[in-house]
């Protein structure tokens, strides 16, 4: 194993030491460090590219299935049905923009009749004309042609378009924004799954601690230097830590439950977590380049600003709707008493419509377009606020975390020195085990800090990335 840094090559020590038989049970074991660590990933860097995946998702094993957060993201985006409902409604928005352009372009159909008509002449001019006769027919028709037409110009249809066109670009920009929200669900599930099994790794490091000092206070007792009340201490402290792993482990499980859901596999596939133990540390991000960045690729910010241009081209449209369009229409048609009889028989005309009275539909149309234009800006400032404020916390957070971090590994540190002194003061019997319980407890709270930190810290870590838009380009490949 080859170990950077003072406190991995500590951890290496405390390893090779016990492999020589040196004291054991000074504090959490190795795993637990190793849970610690895990917790502070954050960028692509950070994540094993050769941890295995036991199985295709779809496939139900009996092995879990071990996932790295960003196989975890991947299977995120296949299969989160949010991100799948996203991505149809982006395809349904690009279908409303071809079917608006569609009433731009020519159209033809192909008609093909035959029939036989009877006609009653008198009903026709409403009395009876002498020497006519009462009716005409029956006779056949036969028709079979193509009609076809195409607007010329008609300013109403080409603004409806384009506003269905950026319709389509901001329900596009709309399913990215669902994507790195799909994103942030799973990296903070994952995350704080992490922060679950470490919980759960502490917890059985102090049962183990607080075993072998009930069994110390046992030992003591027996060769007549301990107390019965020592004992008895150690043992409820011993009861209390195995309860406490017993719900640690239920939460492990309920957020590995959680975070399946989020990867939408099936129910009966166990998983665990793969990632491996590594730590990149960034300096900190400053706020207004970070606003800056965040306005710039934030897809709902993307969204909204496609949302106001079809706003905009919606007005255009009710306005143009005053000014007159000129359409092209005609038909052919081979039409005749059968189909072996019939001669060409064709249509064609241009037609030109202004509107001169609408009742005051065009006026409210124009006023109902502008009443939304002001809906949209005020969603935009208040999306700008928004965004600034999701960038201001998350920087908040981070610094406020990485020092957490700090601060809770010296905790550790000194707690775990606590402890054994402690121990050894009531081993030389200077003093009774109340000391040594004190210091447990101490122990337990700094390891619980710790986790906390480094859970804030990785949280902090994404939320940033959700602010300035970065989520798939951080956590996904």
């Amino acid at each position: 194993m080859l170990a950077e840094g003072c406190l991995n090559q500590a951890i290496v020590r405390e390893i090779t030491s016990e492999g020589k038989g040196e004291k054991k049970g000074k504090g959490p074991s190795f795993f637990f460090y190793v849970i610690f660590f895990a917790l502070l990933f954050g960028a692509k860097p950070g994540f094993a590219q050769s941890a295995p995946q036991n199985a295709t998702p779809n496939t139900v094993t009996s092995e879990p299935l071990k996932l790295t957060l960003e196989q975890s993201v991947a299977l995120a985006l296949k299969q989160n049905t949010t991100a799948q409902i996203a991505i149809l409604q982006a395809a349904q928005a690009r279908q409303d923009k071809n079917i608006s352009r569609a009433a731009l372009l020519p159209n033809a159909e192909l008609e093909v009749s035959d029939q036989a008509r009877r006609q009653n002449i008198e009903a026709g001019f409403g009395t009876k004309i002498p020497g006519v006769p009462e009716h005409s027919g029956p006779f056949q028709i036969f028709n079979a042609g193509v009609a076809f037409g195409t607007p010329i110009f008609d300013l109403t249809l080409w603004r409806r378009y384009q506003a269905a066109k950026e319709l389509a670009g901001a329900q596009t920009a709309a399913s990215y924004s669902t994507r790195e929200q799909v994103i942030l669900l799973v990296v903070s599930q994952y995350i704080g799954s992490l922060r679950a099994v470490a919980n759960v790794t502490a917890s059985r490091s102090r049962v183990e601690l607080a075993q072998a000092l009930y069994d110390q206070a046992a030992d003591l007792q027996k060769e007549g230097v301990g107390t019965g009340i020592d004992t008895l201490r150690a043992n409820v402290e011993l009861q209390n830590e195995k309860q406490s792993l017993i719900q640690a482990e239920n939460d492990r499980d309920a957020s590995l439950y959680i975070l399946s859901r989020l990867l939408n596999l099936d129910p009966r596939q166990k998983i665990e977590l793969g990632d491996s133990l590594s730590f990149f540390d960034t300096p900190q991000p400053e706020m207004e380049p970070s606003i800056d960045a965040a306005l710039a690729a934030r897809q709902e910010w993307k969204s909204l600003e496609q949302q106001i241009k079809a706003a905009h081209r919606d007005k255009q449209a009710s306005q143009a709707e005053r000014l007159p369009s000129l359409r092209f229409d005609g038909n052919w048609a081979y039409q005749g008493i059968s189909s072996t009889t019939g001669i060409p028989a064709y249509t064609y005309q241009i037609g030109a419509v202004m509107p001169l009275f609408t009742g005051g539909r065009i006026h409210a149309e124009i006023v109902k377009a502008d009443l939304q234009l002001k809906v949209l800006d005020e969603q935009k400032a208040d999306l700008r606020n928004s965004i600034a404020l999701d960038v201001k916390t998350a920087l908040l957070n981070l610094e406020s975390a990485r020092n957490e971090v700090q601060v809770a590994n010296l905790g550790v540190e000194l707690a775990k020195q606590e402890v054994d002194q402690a121990r050894d003061r009531f081993k030389a019997g200077v003093a009774n085990n109340i000391e040594v319980i004190q210091a447990q407890d101490a122990l337990a709270r700094a390891n619980d800090n710790q986790i906390v930190a480094l859970y804030r810290f990785n949280q902090a870590r994404a939320d940033y990335a959700r602010g300035i838009g970065q989520m798939e380009k951080v956590y996904a490949k």
